[in-house]
């Protein structure tokens, strides 16, 4: 049976199996190593605000690399971590209160029953996917996605979406039609219909579901993906617009009734607030995303909103580029000559948008991780004095050179009678 549990993923998932060899070895060479109880751990004190994953892993980068850190639910801070989800919206559709069923957020199923039973999910972004992911597991009778628009859904497989996210410009380009076709092709197949339109929505637009799941789903019957638009409740469903593919919202349609017994609201949530900020990082032309590197705000290199700013990507949310702008901001707090200034800031922020200035959503609306690579190593070559901190800031790794380096240039720009600027 141990044999079998080893050779069976291996033969047929060795890409992911691959994947995860791959994540363990990073993990056990770069990973920083904490300190013993006790110790002395040196300034600067950062403050992270939000306790989540992200929060909890920008503060695990913050002790292994040697600095103390307190995390704060909410709060005045050094990193804000308060992430994109908060508080869930649950709007309110004319009729609802004549449904006889059930109705909840998508937030809210934890513990909640539907075998044998039909549901109307209203929706079609990431939360649509998990109640639908949620039902299915429950086994309910017949599922139902209403939803608005055409989302692009991609497989969960890391060479696929590493190969989506090597897209270094962070838009769409003349060669977006090759992975769109290639998607509508291998992974769509007899349900092109469910994709955006060929010339409307590109990969590059927006963020992707990615599920393995779902089309298979609709495939066996037990879910329907519905195109069109919400009129209302009656008493034992949802009245529902059916538009066919490339009818804009609001369009010409069928009028149909979805019978259900549960109706699930996968309406999203609100974006948290980041007005506990200083009002001046929300500067015209330069409030979020459009900040350096999109989480510090040039008027604060002090502050980086980690995992805040961000509207669309193709990539990870993960362990690896919230490490990363943990250490840039360390750097930036220890290295008075690796410090930006508030100018240059703003004048990475101008180029960017004038590179990007074709990108439909604004230049930092979308990016891609190959993006955000090329951000990171240009941020870094373009002032040699960065130069000591690469392998520290992409990797984690080799934090005592620099450290002994700014020391002795604190000393040299001491007897000069220059500050560094912090304690």
């Amino acid at each position: 049976m141990a044999i079998r549990s080893v050779v069976h993923p291996l033969l047929t998932s060795p890409v992911i199996l691959l994947y995860q060899i791959l994540q363990w070895i990073l993990d056990k060479v770069l990973s920083p190593t904490p300190p013993p109880p006790n110790a002395h751990l040196s300034r600067p004190k950062i403050a992270i605000v939000g306790a989540g994953i992200t929060g909890v892993s920008a503060a695990s980068h913050c002790v292994g690399h040697g600095f103390e850190c307190t995390i704060f639910e909410a709060g005045d801070g050094i990193i804000a971590a308060v992430g994109t989800c908060g508080d869930p919206k649950i709007p309110y559709i004319p009729g609802q209160d004549k449904f006889k069923g059930e109705i909840y957020h998508s937030s809210q199923l934890d513990g909640k029953e539907a075998q044998g039973k039909k549901v109307a999910i209203i929706g079609g972004g990431a939360s649509a996917v998990e109640a639908l992911e949620f039902v299915a597991h429950e086994d309910a009778a017949k599922t139902y996605v209403l939803a608005r628009s055409e989302k692009w859904i991609i497989p969960r497989n890391p060479l696929v979406d590493v190969l989506l996210s090597m897209n270094v410009f962070g838009e769409e380009t003349i060669f977006s039609w090759i992975p769109e076709n290639l998607l509508r092709i291998f992974f769509y197949r007899d349900l092109k219909d469910l994709s955006p339109p060929k010339g409307s929505q590109g990969i590059f637009t927006e963020t992707p579901m990615v599920n393995d799941d779902v089309l298979d789903l609709v495939r066996s019957g037990k879910a329907e993906w519905l195109r069109g638009d919400i009129q209302g409740f009656s008493e034992t469903g949802i009245r529902f617009n059916h538009r066919s593919q490339g009818v804009p919202k609001n369009g010409p349609g069928h009028e149909i009734l979805v019978e259900a017994d549960i109706c699930v609201m996968a309406t999203g949530y609100q974006r948290p607030s980041l007005s506990f900020l200083p009002d001046d990082v929300f500067e015209k032309d330069y409030s979020p995303p459009n900040w350096y590197l999109q989480v510090f705000p040039p008027q604060h290199v002090d502050i980086c909103a980690n995992n805040c700013t961000y509207v669309n990507a193709i990539g990870t949310v993960g362990n690896w580029h919230i490490g990363i702008y943990t250490r840039f901001l360390l750097m930036f707090l220890v290295d008075p000559l690796a410090r930006p200034k508030e100018k240059w800031m703003k004048r990475w922020i101008d180029m960017t948008r004038w590179i990007k200035a074709k990108a439909p959503g604004g230049a930092f609306d979308f990016f891609t991780y190959g993006e955000l690579v090329y951000w990171f190593v240009f941020v870094i070559l373009v002032n040699p004095f960065r130069w000591k901190w690469a392998l520290f800031v992409l990797c984690g790794i080799g934090t005592a050179l620099p450290m002994r380096i700014v020391r002795d240039e604190n000393k040299v720009r001491n007897g000069l009678g220059m500050s560094n600027g912090y304690s």
